[in-house]
């Protein structure tokens, strides 16, 4: 049908205003009757306007598609998965590595991606969680390339030379029992100072200015004049007088000798050391009493240091109360000082004072230290260095006592792990232990105040929660513990872990990062007895799983067949043994005879 079909020209009489009007009104065209009227509205509201909504339609489809993207490519998934996979995902079988007990697959055909061996199966009823031991908080199963990856170290704990070395700012200062104040005992005239400057160095003996005194003269006269008139007894008292006024032995002699009062009276040093001060000049007068000089003995210094109040617990008993120490060695003390740098001076802690200074909450301690060429000087600062060997803190610490124990301590040495091992949650301290290769369990442990080493290394003294020979890590903890907060599941296969319920499985192993078989297979065998290690060298391979090296797989597993024991690769072949004793005995023996005749060889 043509459009002039559809449309015929108006009549002559009608209005051609009234025509322009119709033409694409809401309503058909007056002419239109019938079947033509009819197509008309088709034509124009389905074919006309459905083609302008077109474009509008197209993209509420695209704005639904991309909002429902995961729902419509879940139900694709849904109707391609192949059935076989469903039949496997609902049945009650599930197979799983006896080594890497996190490693649990549905299909029989895979391998642990570990250690590469066959899988073993199993009902999912039958899988049991193994309860963590006490103290261990998780545990935790690396792969080699994780391991390498995260660049994990271990450390065999041990007994370790330590001292708990505290550190403090000290002032120098006079050493009080080596001070001396030199006095007039008779009054006179001081006629000439030998001494005649503050901080000169004077010797014992030596001459320190002339007193001229007339009483002292008389006294003088008077030994004189006993030693004439041979009176013993009044030449006595007048030697006790002169001694009394200062005059010692030599000076009483040398007036014996000479036969004659001398007109001045030499003032000697009691001691060598240094004229703190000068009180007098030339020419003065002075009255018996008046003080002359204050000398100071410089070969021995002392420190008095603050400690802070915690760390005054560490002292030994002996120094409390502020006594010296009876009993025990004192406590050796290295001191520097700014005033003499590169310089190290010894010396031994003497005295602690028996209160705490509330406003800076510390303790004042006393050291003496030998300042030898006087090169320490008073007034002047110090740091200093406290070492307290490991006997006097074993009471301290609540720490035990055995035998062992107790002549470690007193050579110096205890059970200590390094500073790098340990992770401070704030309430618990966790130290991983290696329970065998691969496997870290997170222990709980108690440990003493920081220490140092013989080669200056941080160590912590083990109070509970490790034992001499376990291997620790000490490079890597941290993301050994990260692994486990991160990624749960890799520990929540055992019972009490800090991970979920939900089974994971294991990180593919890179060929490049492969486990030492050797190093693995003798850290199981050491947990065992050993008259068993032997058994188990003698044996070296399972019974059940041909070719499977006892200890590749944990520690062998025990079992007694017909009175014999016999050791397996891993729980998963004691079933299989107990099935057939005497098949699983024979191999065994055939296995220790073949190991015997190679050995021969």
């Amino acid at each position: 049908m043509t459009d002039i079909e559809n449309h015929p020209p108006h009549p002559a009489n009608a209005n051609p205003q009234d025509a322009f009007e119709d033409e694409g009104g809401l309503r058909a065209p007056p002419h239109l009757h019938g079947w033509r009227k009819a197509w008309w509205w088709f034509d124009f509201i389905v074919l006309v306007k459905l083609a302008r909504l077109r474009f509008l339609a197209i993209l509420v489809i695209i704005g639904l598609v991309i909002t429902q993207w995961d729902t419509l490519v879940a139900h694709y998934e849904k109707w391609t998965r192949p059935a076989v996979d469903a039949a496997e995902a609902g049945s009650d079988i599930e197979y799983f590595c006896p080594m890497h007990p996190s490693v649990i697959r549905d299909n029989a055909k895979e391998k642990c991606p570990i250690c590469a061996m066959p899988l073993s199966r199993r009902r999912k009823s039958d899988a049991q969680d193994e309860a963590l031991p006490a103290g261990v908080v998780n545990r935790m199963q690396l792969s080699p390339y994780r391991i390498a990856l995260a660049g994990v170290q271990t450390w065999q704990v041990d007994y370790v030379p330590l001292a708990k070395e505290i550190k403090a700012v000290g002032y120098i200062e006079f050493n009080e029992r080596g001070q001396r104040s030199v006095t007039a005992r008779v009054a006179g005239r001081i006629d000439r100072l030998m001494a005649n400057e503050t901080g000169q160095m004077v010797r014992a003996g030596d001459e320190l200015l002339l007193l001229y005194s007339p009483e002292l003269l008389v006294t003088v006269q008077a030994l004189l004049d006993a030693g004439r008139d041979g009176d013993r007894s009044f030449q006595d008292i007048t030697r006790s007088r002169l001694r009394q006024l200062g005059i010692d032995d030599a000076q009483i002699e040398e007036i014996l000798t000479a036969k004659k009062a001398p007109m001045h009276v030499r003032i000697r040093s009691p001691i060598s050391g240094h004229v703190i001060k000068k009180y007098v000049r030339e020419g003065e007068y002075v009255q018996a009493g008046s003080p002359l000089y204050d000398l100071a003995d410089l070969s021995k210094v002392w420190v008095q240091a603050q400690l802070h109040e915690d760390d005054a617990a560490f002292l030994p008993a002996r120094y409390e109360h502020g006594a010296p120490p009876t009993s025990g060695a004192a406590l050796e003390v290295m001191a520097t000082s700014p005033s003499v740098p590169n310089r190290e001076f010894h010396g031994q802690l003497a005295f602690v004072y028996p209160h705490v200074d509330r406003e800076s909450r510390t303790v004042t301690v006393r050291f003496e230290v030998e300042n030898p060429g006087h090169v320490l000087r008073p007034g002047s600062t110090a740091n200093i260095t406290l070492k307290i060997p490991p006997a006097d803190l074993t009471a301290m610490l609540g720490m035990p006592t055995d035998v062992a124990d107790g002549q470690a301590r007193e050579s110096g040495r205890m059970l200590a792990i390094p500073e790098t091992s340990v992770i401070d949650t704030g309430e618990q301290r966790i130290v991983y232990r290696e329970a065998s290769p691969g496997v870290f369990e997170g222990v709980l442990v108690t440990i003493g105040p920081r220490m140092i080493g013989a080669d200056s290394g941080v160590f912590y003294p083990v109070i509970t929660g490790l034992h001499a020979g376990d291997r620790i890590v000490t490079h890597g903890s941290f993301l050994v513990d990260a692994e486990t907060r991160l990624n749960p599941a890799a520990g929540s296969i055992y019972f009490g872990s800090a991970g979920s319920t939900a089974k994971t499985t294991s990180t593919t192993v890179r060929p490049s990062t492969p486990t030492d078989a050797d190093a693995k297979v003798q850290q199981a065998l050491d947990k065992l007895a050993p008259e068993d290690r032997a058994l188990v060298r003698a044996q070296q391979t399972c019974p059940v799983l041909d070719g499977s090296r006892l200890g590749a797989m944990g520690t062998p597993i025990k079992v007694i067949l017909a009175g014999q024991p016999v050791f397996l690769c891993c729980p998963g072949c004691k079933d299989k043994a107990l099935a057939d004793p005497q098949k699983t005995l024979a191999a065994a023996k055939k296995l220790v005879e073949e190991n015997k005749k190679h050995s021969a060889k």
